[in-house]
């Protein structure tokens, strides 16, 4: 007898204005399986997700739970019918405590008072039960976001969650913590439980997943078993392009695998100028003192763990933090950077790792966003005149092919992928001499992510200093012409890129604190 899905959709359609979003979408989900939702941003990801959990209703369709159809009228009901997310922002509360948090808006009760004593003890059963080592005494605040991300879990499996939603659950862990929560993925497969998994790493996807279906332009494209389908079949099936065109446009070439053999190999531009040189800087608590030269036309990749400093040291180079000690020459002038504004005076731009709180203003529009760099650095009382703002807005929706094409949509309805390339275009029209880019391709399709990286590739051989700063090694050693490499909050290499750079030499220095 054939097994039913434990959750399946029929033909959803979703519109949002000048937008349809879903478009006939079929989904089935089946118990006991980890299965990966694939496709481009933009492809409709999101908006499923938000139509099974009831965020969204659907404009056409229905949605089968055990069997029957159901309207889910919100996110409340969805739990109550089984269906819990997990998203990558952890949405728990930092103050509370990890077995607070668990039963939080459901606590057990004795004589109308929490019991406080039964919480903490069926608390600490649902973890063990995920064979997870932790105090669920102890505030959520003190623990790593990987911990977070499981306390979440361990409170979806509380409600009884027969539907699991993951959405990007690893962006922020490292590797070890990847491990630890695909062990428990695993474990919950084994009970029974259907987890849909949501990743942009390929890598992982192929490792914990049994099927995996895929959107294009918010269509279905397909469902496959993960063990018949390549990742370069999967790469062409997501982007509806063929590997030759995918090469191509991420600016390297090659027959079989986007790895490190694919990579576009860097060459420093030769006899250029030191746009900005630190010496020495630093910031207690936040990274050793650490030198770095930064030429005009080069990109410099910062590689490291998740903690080591990455990000930390380039906000000193923005005025983003100030620094306790050591010198900074923009052009060989010695300065002093007070605060980001003094940086974009000097020409340095910064995009921020987290474009949503430190970006992008998600109740502003899409022109609004663009400008909003170019405004701060003239002043509010010069205001840019609104035939200005539509023609910056427009060259850069055209130029880095931002969808939807409308300038005077708001930020925050865009993919995540598009979401990043406003926020580029935000910096590019201040015509900055050094770019600063933290992790600008975490978190969106890997059409996107090549766009992007071939866009800096470009403006590096135009002659604009990038400092790149990713989690993903390959992509750091795809762009870079330097490497620096920071552990434990220190700047422990500087390797040239000249073709001899591996991913495992680079690993090893990373885990080492030495290059050998």
């Amino acid at each position: 007898m054939r097994q039913q899905p434990v959750l399946e959709v029929r033909g959803i359609r979703k519109e949002f204005p000048g937008v349809v979003a879903l478009d006939g979408v079929d989904f089935r989900l089946f118990p006991g399986e980890v299965h990966a939702l694939m496709g481009e941003n933009g492809a409709g990801k999101s908006t499923l997700i938000k139509v099974l959990t009831g965020v969204h209703p659907a404009d056409a369709g229905e949605v089968v739970l055990a069997g029957s159809p159901v309207r889910i009228a919100g996110p409340l009901q969805a739990q109550q019918a089984g269906i819990s997310t997990v998203y990558q922002e952890v949405n728990l509360c930092p103050n509370l405590s990890v077995a607070e948090n668990i039963f939080i808006g459901r606590e057990p009760r004795r004589f109308g008072l929490i019991d406080w004593a039964a919480m903490r003890r069926r608390a600490a059963e649902l973890v063990r039960e995920l064979d997870l080592d932790i105090d669920v005494s102890t505030p959520l605040s003190s623990h790593s976001i990987a911990v977070q991300q499981l306390v979440a879990i361990v409170r979806a499996v509380g409600v009884s969650a027969k539907v699991l939603i993951l959405d990007e659950p690893t962006s922020s862990l490292d590797r070890d913590e990847v491990r630890q929560l695909f062990a428990v993925m695993r474990r919950l497969r084994d009970q029974g439980v259907a987890i849909l998994f949501v990743s942009h790493f390929l890598d992982q996807v192929y490792e914990i997943c049994d099927r995996m279906t895929v959107l294009r332009n918010g269509r279905l494209e397909g469902e496959y078993l993960t063990g018949e389908l390549s990742q370069v079949g999967l790469v062409s099936r997501m982007i509806g392009s063929e590997l030759a065109e995918l090469a191509e446009l991420a600016g390297h070439s090659g027959p079989e695998r986007l790895d490190e053999d694919t990579r576009r190999e860097r060459t420093a531009p030769a006899g250029a100028a030191a746009f900005l040189r630190a010496d020495g800087l630093t910031r207690r608590g936040a990274v050793e003192p650490y030198d770095l030269e930064i030429r005009s036309g080069e990109v410099i990749g910062l590689a490291g763990l998740l903690g080591s400093g990455r990000t930390e040291a380039a906000r000193l180079l923005f005025g983003a933090d100030q620094s306790d000690g050591g010198t900074l020459r923009i052009e060989g002038a010695e300065t002093a950077l007070r605060s980001p504004r003094d940086a974009i005076a000097r020409g340095i731009a910064f995009c921020s790792e987290d474009r949503k709180t430190e970006g992008l203003v998600g109740e502003l529009t899409v022109r609004e966003n663009i400008v909003l760099a170019l405004q701060a650095a003239r002043g509010w009382v010069r205001p840019l005149a609104r035939t200005a703002q539509d023609e910056f807005a427009l060259r850069w929706i055209r130029a880095l092919d931002i969808r939807p094409g409308n300038p005077e949509a708001l930020v925050r309805n865009l993919s995540g992928g598009n979401q990043q390339k406003v926020l580029l275009a935000r910096w590019l029209i201040t015509d900055p001499k050094l770019l600063i880019l933290d992790e600008p391709t975490r978190g969106i399709d890997i059409g996107a992510k090549a766009e992007i990286q071939k866009l800096v590739a470009d403006l590096a051989d135009d002659g604009m200093a990038v400092l790149f700063i990713s989690a993903e090694l390959e992509e750091v050693l795809r762009l870079s012409h330097r490497v620096a490499v920071l552990r434990d909050r220190r700047m422990v290499a500087q390797l040239d890129n000249d073709g001899g750079l591996s991913q495992e030499r680079l690993m090893a220095t990373i885990a080492s604190g030495a290059d050998r």
